[in-house]
């Protein structure tokens, strides 16, 4: 068996055990079409949970609407029989045809840090995703992690992570898509539809206002209902809409005081009500503190109660609600037909996730296309990038460039093929260990460069900048590690490693920075450098996709999909008091806030909140440079029945092919006049080449929230639109339009009648 074909070791067994239980159950029933109805995949996937659903029994059904955790926990060999050990697990239900269900993490991978085997393949974080502005990038790389999801036996991914990112400090940042909800949702929504495609369920999460991960399981997120609508709420409702999950997870975080799997007005009434959802909520693990108030709230699935919760409330708990009256028979119905209706959905049914082989090496070129898209020039003085093929040698510094590239850490840590370069770098237990993917910029750059690359880990300050200065060009790779369970209280980077960059720069005027963090941080040292490259966590083939952007066989093409602030004092919160992780040298400052006022920015997230407050950042959304230089020709608003595009003409003045992302930005009439993303397009020109680009606005984008109509407003008057390359650079021109009051939804806007 080829190394590009190799099964995932101990899968392999436990696997086909699997399908021994719960996978021939469904073949089986694929031939008996009159003994289980609901097989019949020519019925709606409703019909078909309505049939399964009067199938069941009680106890039948009250084992769909909990999950076990599927691996040993604390220590001890108690994971469920049958399961693959990993994050949930359902028994198989022979009777009914029904396979097992294995849950695994997470959006940047399958991740499955409990489970022996040769490892995964990592996507780059999903900010760098984000930052190609490219859908079809997020959907290529959803659609790769669910296909070795599904060869691994599992059949949901809990992927799709679209919190805002309201604060650079946030530990999760990585995992989501930035800061702004039109393309947060968009790129996750994207993400999620990939995920699918290959008859995976994937979440969206971690619903909602989870937007700082200190003290996360009991602080309360206080936010006004229509700007949450307007923010973090846009973001989910593009994302269900274009990616259609399977299930959306709720937080553990409470929203204005109730728990998020609680929270009648965000579960019922937002989702299922408004947004017409018909998937199921699932709870985080952890995140259940009740019986029928959760049911009767919307929570349709417990996930790992008997490990995480206080108790099982959707057993024994529920089970009495039900024989007191408290909750109806026909709400656990209605629960699990929602569960069901979803698997059917994807055809999870008819194509059982089973174990098969997996093309690792196909898979990493998704992930490196990933990157490169995703990879942001911020500054390039005196045109120091691309480098020459033969540039002389180059001092790579510092981040274990020798060997690998940084990956964020918690549930959505994905393990390496062949396990980290690097070992025993705290913290080694949850959230970490911090593992590095096999993919080295060192290597890469010296197969660039006829060899002649030398290496300082950085340690010594002074050894490092010896070897800058014996060199051609210096390149320090700085990294900052970040997971889910803890913020970072500063916007600095880690350890010395300001004064490694300040050292080095002064020894070789010729500096890079290549930057692997979670998102912004302060720079000291910026204007010291000739050049910085933002890789983010750069994924399986990070370090080749890293040396292809230095070298220039791909453009600088990535965009910030977050405004990146010059210090924490620009920031709607300066402090987040408790933040920090003892077992990285950053123990917690303080107690951590039970309730965190977002209503001091609302729904002006990043961009807005400088725009509003009159801050320069130090570089903008949607800031990136490229290796080449672009022409605008002038802008022309097309006006459609109230339907909005821009059309421009974009050149390639420049010696060298690349990208240019215009976006297209507006500002309503009244109310928060404040600008918003309505659109952008990215668009690959050679030299000299020319495009005509149109750019539709979204009518969301156009309106705010009407509390009182369930829905989206767009009031009369006069939109000023602006075509850009970031949220503050913008084009000359005149793009004003008069538009009547009109009634909105995602895709269009409907004239009120007067």
């Amino acid at each position: 068996m080829s190394a590009r074909q190799r099964l995932p070791r101990t899968l392999l067994a436990v696997g086909i055990a699997c399908a021994a239980v719960g996978l021939s159950g469904v073949s089986a029933a694929a031939t008996a079409p009159a003994a289980r109805p609901w097989m019949n995949a020519a019925l709606s996937p409703d019909q078909r949970a309505d049939l399964l659903v009067k199938a069941m029994t009680q106890d039948e059904k009250f084992r769909l609407i909990r999950s076990e955790y599927g691996a040993d926990f604390e220590g001890k060999h108690n994971k469920p029989a049958g399961s693959l050990g990993t994050a949930g697990f359902i028994p198989a239900m022979p009777r009914l045809g029904l396979p097992a269900i294995h849950e695994t993490d997470a959006g940047q991978g399958v991740a499955r840090p409990l489970l022996f085997g040769d490892g995964d393949t990592a996507l780059p974080a999903g900010l760098a995703v984000a930052a190609s502005f490219d859908p079809q990038v997020a959907h290529a790389g959803g659609a790769m992690i669910g296909r070795e999801a599904h060869r691994m036996g599992f059949a949901v991914l809990l992927a799709g992570g679209v919190n805002l990112a309201r604060d650079p400090r946030n530990g999760r940042n990585f995992e989501y898509a930035g800061e702004d909800p039109l393309l947060a949702g968009r790129i996750v929504g994207a993400a999620i539809a990939g995920i699918q495609s290959e008859h995976e369920v994937s979440t969206v999460k971690h619903y909602a206002m989870n937007d700082l991960e200190t003290a996360r399981t009991t602080l309360s997120a206080n936010i006004d209902q229509t700007a949450a609508r307007e923010s973090d709420l846009l973001a989910f409702e593009i994302a269900i809409a274009d990616g259609q999950p399977g299930s959306v997870m709720c937080s553990y975080n409470r929203v204005n005081g109730v728990y998020a799997c609680e929270n009648d007005w965000l579960l019922n009434q937002v989702l299922k009500r408004d947004w017409k959802y018909p998937g199921f909520v699932m709870s985080d693990w952890g995140a259940v503190h009740s019986a029928a108030k959760s049911a009767l709230a919307g929570l349709d699935q417990e996930s790992a109660g008997e490990r995480f919760d206080k108790e099982v409330y959707f057993d024994k708990p529920l089970r009495e609600a039900v024989a007191r009256g408290e909750v109806p028979p026909s709400r656990i119905d209605d629960m699990v037909h929602r569960i069901l209706r979803s698997f059917f959905a994807v055809g999870a049914f008819e194509h059982p996730a089973k174990v098969a082989p997996i093309d690792y090496a196909a898979d990493a070129k998704v992930s490196q296309r990933a990157a490169e898209e995703g990879i942001v020039l911020l500054r390039n003085q005196d045109h120091a990038l691309p480098l020459a093929g033969a540039v002389g040698q180059v001092a790579v510094i510092g981040s274990h460039a020798d060997v690998g590239v940084t990956t964020g850490g918690g549930s959505s840590g994905v393990k390496p093929r062949g396990g980290s370069p690097v070992t025993g770098v705290a913290p080694t237990a949850w959230p970490g260990p911090k593992v590095y993917q096999r993919s080295s910029p060192m290597q890469a750059i010296a197969r660039r460069n006829g060899g002649k690359v030398a290496y300082a880990s950085g340690e010594d300050i002074a050894a490092a900048a010896k070897l800058a200065a014996q060199s051609k060009v210096a390149i320090v790779f700085a990294e900052q590690w970040t997971a889910e369970s803890f913020d970072v209280p500063t916007m600095d980077l880690p350890g010395h490693q300001d004064a490694l960059i300040a050292a080095v720069a002064r020894a070789n005027p010729h500096t890079i920075v290549v930057l692997e963090t979670n998102g912004a941080v302060k720079m000291p040292w910026l204007d010291q450098v000739q050049g910085v490259l933002e890789a983010w966590y750069p994924g399986a083939n990070g370090g080749e996709a890293i040396a292809r952007v230095l070298f220039g066989e791909v453009d600088a093409s990535g965009r910030l999909p977050v405004t990146w602030p010059k210090d924490e004092s620009q920031l709607p919160r300066p402090t987040i008091p408790g933040a920090g992780l003892a077992a990285i040298g950053i123990p917690p400052q303080g107690q951590p806030q039970q309730d965190i006022d977002y209503d001091i920015e609302g729904a002006d997230v990043g961009y807005r909140w400088f725009e509003k407050r009159h801050l320069e950042p130090l570089f903008a959304f949607g800031h990136g440079l490229s290796y080449t230089t672009f022409a605008y020709g002038t802008p022309k608003l097309e006006n459609h029945d109230g339907t909005i595009s821009v059309s421009v003409r974009v050149t390639n003045t420049g010696k060298r092919a690349g990208v240019a992302v215009p976006q297209l930005y507006v500002a309503p009439p009244q109310g928060d006049t404040t600008h918003r993303l309505a659109g952008w397009q990215r668009v690959s020109l050679k030299p000299g080449e020319s495009r005509d680009v149109r750019i539709a606005a979204s009518p969301v984008r156009l309106a705010h929230y009407d509390a009182a109509r369930h829905g989206w407003v767009r009031d009369a008057g006069r939109y000023r639109f602006q075509l850009g390359t970031d949220a503050t650079s913008m084009l000359k021109a005149d793009l004003s339009v008069g538009l009547p009051a009109a009634t909105c939804t995602l895709e269009a806007c409907t004239p009120v009648a007067h």
